[in-house]
This record gives structure tokens, C-alpha cells and sequence, in this order.
């Protein structure tokens, strides 16, 4: 059962009572596509990423840290290090362009652009809106200093991409929460709380839910038993959640065309990346032909078309 408002006179909105700008379906996913995604899951490879890095430094009294969890993402990558991103000011740099949904995830995205059209408009549906970024999150447990530790929680906080946002939940129930609030920290009063289930979909849009409240990640439950793939050393996923967003296709930026500064700072990630991912291996190699051809004579320093990229290595697949 889901507790009650933190503070605040009126209760928070039970969960699936019909709201305005917010959509859950308990039963989203049918089972077959929940054992497709499950599959391509097994050979994902999530990523450690650090807050800050050497150009984009923790801000006066803070120090670097790790995020609470590994992280993946589809479309483009909004690497922590380049501060997410945060139009209207923050759209350079931000959103390096990422491998494609696999098929399975295309099939639900499709079906979600269809609803959410139905569900908003006018300025609640941007021009050119859809569904291009996906970020994986995976909660659970993390290894520190030789014991498990609960990481499964997200404090508030607004999504800044334009438009409608949607995310599918797998494994175990997670508490989510809109609560009004002038800033961060400061909590006022739970006006919708919902619980998530395995195979769900919640989207939500809107000026009462992307500019009025922020949301959080409670807790994640336990009872169910679930242990999801990926392997990942020193982590055990309870659940996985994939939150979809748009960001225009004109902010997202191909790695090899970062700033120097951008480049350098996210290049170990990409690299890391790469080990797995053949779409971050021909990112790295373009980026590598790239940085070493030297232009020609009234032509922009880069790699011609005809140009074949480094062969890869069998280490490298």
C-alpha cells in the first residue's frame, strides 16, 4: 500500500485514477515482449558514469562521486559529466548521438507516440515531437566496502525535455511521486503517487506535470524475488526502467563533432563503450580517422567519404 502524503492538507491521487496529462496501463507489455527485451538485456553492458570530469568540475564545496547506479542509453547519450540537458540555455554539447532502440523497444515506442498524440496538444505537443532518447536505469543493490547497499531511489527532480515523457517498468514495483516544490529539497505536498509495476507504462505531460511538480522514485520493492539481467559486477538489478524522451534532433550531436573540451572529457566512457557497442566502436573510429587527416586544400579538416574506418580487431568486437 502506498504511504500516505508527507505533508500538505489534501491527499495524494490514488493510483489509476483517471488524471489529466497522466496515463498508466499496469499490463503494457505482453509477455513475449517482455522476454524480447529481457533477452536483449543479457548482452547489455550499463555504464559507471562519474558526476563532473576535468572541464565540467564539481561545483565550490562539492567532490566528484559516482551516480547511485549504471546507467544505459539509446538515441543519444546525456553523459552526467556534460550536465544532462537543460534547454533552453544547455542544448550544446549534451546529447551525443547513440546507437538505435532495438526493434522490440521501437515496436512499444511506436504504440506510445500513437497514444500520446491522442492524449495532448497544442503546446503540450512540440512540433516535431518523438520519442528519440532512452534512458536505461537499473536500481538495486551496490557493493560498498564488501557489503550490499540499497541504491534504489531517485530524488525529485524535472525532465527538461520538451514534450510528452513515457517509461516502461520491469521487475519489481517502484513508488513514483509528483510533489509540488519551489526548488529541490524543499518537499511540499505528494499530488500523485503511483505505484509501477512489471510491464507498465506510465506517460505523462503536460504543464501540471512537467513544470509544476517534480517527481521522484521513492523505494523499489523487494517481495517479488526479481534479479534482472545484465550481469554487472559489484550490482544486483531488481529493476529495470526505461524512460523515453525527445530531444530535437538538431541538439544531438555525433561524437566526433563534440567540442575539444566535450570529447575529451567523455572519450574514456565511449571507449568503454565501444568494448560492446559496434555503433560506439565506428563512433570512435570516425572520431580517431578524423583527428588525424590533415585537410586539403579548401576542404574541412576530416575523413572523406571514400575513406575506410580502421578494421576492427578481434579483441575489440
Amino acid at each position: 500500500m502506498a504511504p500516505p502524503p508527507r505533508r500538505g492538507h489534501a491527499r495524494a491521487l490514488k493510483p489509476r485514477q483517471r488524471t489529466p496529462g497522466h496515463h498508466y496501463n499496469a499490463s503494457f507489455l505482453s509477455a513475449a515482449d517482455r522476454a524480447e527485451i529481457i533477452a536483449w538485456l543479457t548482452a547489455l553492458k550499463p555504464l559507471w558514469e562519474e558526476r563532473y570530469s576535468k572541464h565540467f568540475p564539481p561545483p565550490p564545496g562539492q567532490s566528484q562521486r559516482r551516480l547511485l547506479r549504471p546507467v544505459y542509453w539509446l538515441g543519444n547519450w546525456q553523459f552526467a559529466c556534460l550536465d544532462y540537458y537543460r534547454p533552453p540555455k544547455g542544448v550544446k554539447n549534451r546529447c551525443v548521438q547513440a546507437e538505435p532502440f532495438p526493434s522490440v523497444l521501437q515496436r512499444q515506442v511506436q504504440k506510445v507516440e500513437a497514444l500520446a498524440r491522442r492524449m495532448f496538444r497544442g503546446p503540450d505537443m512540440p512540433p516535431g515531437w518523438h520519442l528519440n532518447t532512452c534512458l536505461v536505469n537499473f536500481y538495486g543493490n551496490r557493493l560498498e566496502d564488501g557489503r550490499w547497499v540499497d541504491t534504489a531511489r531517485v530524488g525529485e527532480h524535472k525532465d527538461f525535455e520538451p514534450g510528452p515523457v513515457a517509461s516502461l517498468s520491469l521487475g519489481e514495483r517502484a513508488l513514483i511521486q509528483f510533489v509540488t516544490s519551489t526548488r529541490p529539497g524543499e518537499r511540499d505536498e505528494v499530488v500523485l503517487e503511483q505505484w509501477l509495476d512489471d510491464g507498465a507504462l506510465q506517460l505523462f505531460g503536460g504543464t501540471q506535470w512537467k513544470e509544476k511538480t517534480f517527481h521522484r522514485v521513492q523505494r523499489v520493492d523487494t517481495r517479488a524475488g526479481h534479479l534482472l539481467p545484465p550481469e554487472i559486477p559489484g550490482f544486483q538489478t531488481r529493476r529495470v526502467n526505461f524512460t523515453f524522451r525527445y530531444v530535437p534532433d538538431e541538439h544531438v550531436t555525433p561524437f566526433a563533432e563534440l567540442s575539444p573540451e566535450a570529447r575529451e572529457d567523455v572519450t574514456p566512457y565511449v571507449r568503454t563503450l565501444a568494448e560492446g557497442s559496434p555503433f560506439f566502436h565506428e563512433a570512435l573510429a570516425r572520431e580517431s580517422a578524423l583527428s588525424r587527416t590533415p585537410p586539403r586544400d579548401g576542404q574541412t579538416p576530416g575523413l572523406a567519404p571514400t575513406d575506410p574506418p580502421p578494421p576492427v580487431s578481434k579483441s575489440e568486437r
